[in-house]
């Protein structure tokens, strides 16, 4: 047993309104600039619908995520090092702006420039990419106002294989749509899809908290980390020639601050925290035969941080007591392992995604409500689960691989909980039955609803700090994969080719000469280490000279 440590989300579906604060918030921190004005890192899915990109989860047209073969053995949907060597310089399976949408802006000059004269006039919409005028037809909120309903629910995979095998279990008629909202970041993997797909080596996951990222040195733009994501949660910067995506917004978590979308999140929805797992298990767990089953061998594979043996290990592993004690107190260890309430997203892919959501229940209630019924009694809720098959098939293909008895028990969970707490305020007679129904007592569902409804910000957010004296290793991290029969393609094509460059950026004067330069511009010796920089005094060649504008 090799005990490591992962940084894991969970996100309760229930309390998301669809704000997309979390998606404007992300936006601004990480991806304000030329060359990703189509990126990002966090959207607000609604739910039926194609999502973002365009219908991301047909791995049948975009190869991404794992496939086992005959030998049981995990291979690239998208192909192994041949594949990729044969073309490496025109990928073919990549999602075009078409997929995304094209960014556009407003023509406020004319709006505001235009002389006086009987018409008003209008900011036509131009193209951020072109600037041309151009028709908006798709953005990467699209379906905010459209799920559910023939024009884009027809269109979503999950609909479609529903549909196949029932064709008249879905009718998107407007008054029996139902829909929720899914928040999607980077699912930072165990087993990412990505790392393993990049030839150049530029993709990592860190070992000191499981953190997937890009080294901007090393990347050489042939986006084959693109096609090997199966959530398409991996952008391409058209203007630096990067690949891009979420990073966990790790400057903020190493000094014990939650990520910016959860900071921001208006229904305080997110939970952050820390998983302690058997990094020797992570390959077997994610081969298993039965795709029905990964949801399980991923629970097998993550360790109860309470068990002496399992602390005695991470000791030895070289984890520090503190990150153990943070595991202990982890609010998705919680979610995830205690009450078994949040699920992970597609499982099926056989990456080992680490973001887990606690599905909603919402749509039961609301169709209970609609049909006159008490929409919090314990009976209703429960047959109610059982009859609308619906809700529950599409929940069960987007966590369980099509399997709907833990969405079942999940929803069963949520809807005894609701049910119980609901005497409790109101100060009837307790009834324990409800609890007993799903295997719980009276005292752990009133904890887990704790957590789940009214949890404070130190209680939802458990983020082990990065020592001082630790801080310098940050900046070389290796990557947790980089083992003997790890993922990876090895060798010159793969992690194991080398360490990632330390945690800087580069200077204006290197910048400059980079975005500018007609050759490959040396910038090795022109970075800025922002850990050792206290913010006082101007690192020489960081900042442009003064006096220029």
């Amino acid at each position: 047993m090799k005990v490591m440590a992962q940084l894991g989300m969970v996100m309760n579906l229930d309390k998301c309104i669809g704000c997309h604060t979390c998606s404007v918030t992300c936006k601004q921190a990480w991806t304000n600039r030329a060359g990703v004005e189509y990126v990002w890192f966090n959207n607000v899915e609604t739910r039926p619908g194609q999502g973002y990109p365009r219908r991301y989860q047909d791995q049948d047209r975009w190869r991404g995520g794992w496939v086992r073969n005959r030998r049981g053995r995990l291979t690239l949907r998208a192909g192994g090092r041949v594949r990729k060597l044969l073309s490496i310089f025109a990928n073919p399976v990549l999602p075009n702006i078409r997929d995304y949408y094209e960014p556009w802006t407003y023509d406020y000059e004319t709006l505001v420039d235009a002389p006086l004269g009987d018409d008003f006039p209008v900011a036509e919409p131009r193209s951020l990419l072109s600037g041309r005028p151009m028709a908006v037809e798709w953005s990467a909120n699209w379906d905010d106002d459209l799920g559910g309903i023939p024009e884009q629910g027809e269109l979503d995979p999950i609909v479609e294989r529903i549909r196949r095998e029932s064709e008249d279990k879905v009718r998107f008629e407007y008054e029996q749509a139902f829909m929720f909202y899914l928040p999607r970041i980077c699912e930072h993997c165990l087993n990412p899809a990505c790392v393993a797909s990049c030839p150049s080596g530029a993709m990592y996951k860190r070992v000191e908290d499981g953190i997937v990222l890009v080294d901007q040195d090393r990347c050489r733009g042939w986006r084959m980390c693109v096609t090997g994501c199966p959530y398409k949660k991996i952008y391409f910067n058209h203007r630096t020639g990067k690949a891009e995506k979420c990073t966990f917004c790790y400057p903020r978590v190493e000094v014990g601050l939650p990520t910016v979308c959860s900071e921001t999140c208006v229904g305080r929805l997110r939970y952050i925290g820390l998983f302690l797992y058997d990094a020797d298990r992570v390959t077997e767990a994610a081969s298993v035969e039965d795709e029905r089953d990964l949801y399980q061998s991923q629970l097998d594979v993550l360790l109860d941080p309470h068990d002496p043996a399992v602390v005695a290990a991470a000791h030895r592993d070289g984890i520090d007591p503190e990150w153990v004690e943070a595991a202990q107190r982890s609010p998705v260890h919680k979610l995830v392992a205690q009450y078994r309430v949040a699920l992970p997203l597609h499982p099926e892919f056989r990456t080992m995604p680490m973001v887990w959501y606690v599905p909603p229940l919402s749509p039961v209630v609301d169709r209970l409500t609609e049909t006159g019924h008490d929409g919090e009694s314990a009976g209703n809720l429960f047959g109610a689960i059982d009859a609308l098959r619906i809700p529950v098939e599409y929940l069960a293909e987007l966590f369980t691989a099509g399997d709907p008895e833990p969405v079942t028990r999940v929803l069963r969970t949520l809807a005894a909980m609701r049910a119980f707490m609901r005497d409790v305020t109101l100060g009837r007679e307790i009834d324990e039955s409800i609890p007993a129904a799903v295997g719980m007592g009276a005292e752990e569902i009133m904890e887990m609803y704790r957590l789940l409804a009214i949890a404070k910000y130190d209680e939802r957010y458990v983020i082990p700090t990065a020592h001082v004296g630790e801080a310098h290793q940050l900046e070389e991290l290796g990557c947790s994969l980089d083992v003997d029969g790890g993922p990876g393609m090895g060798g010159p094509f793969g992690e194991a080719s080398g360490r990632p460059a330390p945690v800087s950026v580069e200077t204006f004067h290197a910048l400059r000469d980079r975005q500018t330069s007609d050759t490959v511009a040396d910038t090795s010796a022109s970075r800025v280490n922002l850990l050792n920089w206290d913010g006082k005094g101007r690192p020489e060649g960081l900042f442009p000279p003064r006096g220029r504008r």
